[in-house]
């Protein structure tokens, strides 16, 4: 007997309410936008420049404590945040410290290091120093650069990719599912103030492939069914391509989250951004394949009949049987 989430044959109607989705999935995208030009994020040492340090404490830690000894050392915008995990022992307390970074200054000195973590055993003799990252201004920059091309490099990849295997409505419709499922990643960082660095950018990327992949199947099948259903409306076409590929969809996605949430829930504080990103990215990944690049498609429209030429009326161009 063989494990299935849905029924072997099934006829959702997924666009039923394409409009609803559909202005569910903008406003989401225009508020994300919003959220991160007016609230903005909360970027990591790898993108502000300065200095990480990682505490751990046997006593419980007095955050106000800590604050007014590092502000004593006048080493400019300090934060001190502390750090819960259902994995760390009762006496494990731990806090991350940020060092704004120094002026003309590449990385904290070992000096100011020695006089932060005395100035912390003042307040608790316990604290330890476990790890002390420094990331300079100029660095910063040139990485924020980096991540911004990574990203912007790899949907327009695959834009070209769609284009070419597929019609220039899929990539239309491919990209916005791309575009959609990055700016709501941002939001949910932007509302949670999550930590934001290079690992949330390599999450991103994971998204950008994981969505793409669930994408291109249906579009696969889409494409199959199109050939074979000449004269079904497309929207019935794109139903049957979905119902016929859900099984598929769910046990993927769901399988992935399965490892994903393990990992949130013993990965640490450590790698949880991360994961959290991911996690995030495979849900808005899966209903975006669905809800917003195939309605793109099917606004766009796509022209099925080879035999007659384009008279340049309606959306779309012939549809290209093209295998790349």
């Amino acid at each position: 007997m063989r494990l299935r989430l849905v029924p072997e044959q099934t006829n959702f109607d997924f666009f039923r309410f394409r409009k609803i989705t559909m202005g569910f999935s903008i406003f989401a995208v225009i508020a994300s936008l919003i959220l991160w030009a007016v609230v903005g994020l909360n970027f990591g040492i790898d993108f502000r420049g300065g200095t990480t340090i990682r505490t751990e404490a046997v006593q419980p830690v007095d955050v106000g404590a800590y604050r007014d000894a590092m502000n004593a050392l006048d080493l400019g915008e300090i934060s001190v945040i502390q750090v819960f995990d259902p994995n760390f022992r009762d006496d494990q307390n731990v806090t991350l410290i940020r060092i704004q970074a120094q002026d003309g200054e590449e990385a904290v000195t070992s000096e100011i290091i020695n006089r932060a973590e005395a100035a912390l055993q003042a307040v608790d003799p316990t604290v330890v120093f476990t790890s002390v990252e420094s990331v300079g201004p100029k660095v910063s920059g040139e990485l924020i650069q980096a991540a911004l091309l990574a990203i912007v490099a790899a949907m327009a990849a695959i834009l070209i990719y769609i284009w070419l295997r597929f019609e220039w409505q899929f990539s239309v419709g491919a990209v916005a599912a791309l575009f959609h499922d990055v700016i709501l990643t941002i939001g949910i960082f932007s509302i949670l103030q999550m930590r934001f660095d290079l690992s949330t950018i390599a999450a991103i990327l994971t998204i950008v492939g994981y969505s793409i992949n669930d994408t291109v199947v249906i579009f696969d099948r889409l494409r199959e069914n199109l050939r074979k259903f000449k004269t079904t409306p497309l929207q019935d076409v794109m139903n049957t391509s979905v119902n016929e590929t859900l099984s598929r969809t769910l046990m993927t996605s769901g399988t992935t989250l399965l490892a994903l949430i393990a990992l949130l829930i013993f990965g640490g504080d450590v790698i949880r951004g991360f994961v959290f990103a991911i996690t995030w990215g495979v849900i808005v990944g899966t209903y975006s394949s669905v809800y917003v690049a195939k309605n793109v498609v099917l606004m766009l429209g796509v022209k099925r009949d080879w035999s007659k030429p384009s008279d340049g009326g309606g959306a779309g161009t012939q549809y290209a049987n093209i295998d790349a």
